[in-house]
């Protein structure tokens, strides 16, 4: 990826119809998925922050959601150290339920 600032100004505003000097973090991945570049305005002057994994790839966030995405700083985080959020959203809750156990199993296992 040699995208640049201009480059990446040019993308967030052109395709992805946002004001790059909002503050907001922009994220570009390339197609093999083992780098990233930042890209962000802190009041003065646009910064850019790059990472290529040496090992792996970059987890895809969300698969089946086609469209922006808002990460919080410790998913961002966790992305950035190269955490898997595939599952982000596609967890249900029936399945967190049935990990756990009803009042009738617990009366039984401590009688």
């Amino acid at each position: 990826m040699r995208a640049s600032y201009d480059t990446l100004f040019a993308k967030a505003k052109g395709v992805l119809n946002q004001d790059p000097l909002s503050g907001h973090l922009f994220v570009f991945i390339n197609s093999r998925r083992n780098s990233i570049k930042c890209l962000f305005y802190d009041g003065t002057g646009l910064v850019i922050l790059a990472k290529r994994m040496e090992q792996g790839v970059f987890s895809r966030i969300n698969p089946m959601h086609q469209g922006e995405l808002t990460l919080t700083a410790a998913e961002f985080a966790l992305f950035f150290e190269g955490a898997n959020l595939e599952k982000r959203f596609i967890d249900s809750p029936n399945e967190l339920k049935k990990s756990f156990y009803s009042k009738s199993q617990l009366q039984t296992a401590s009688m």
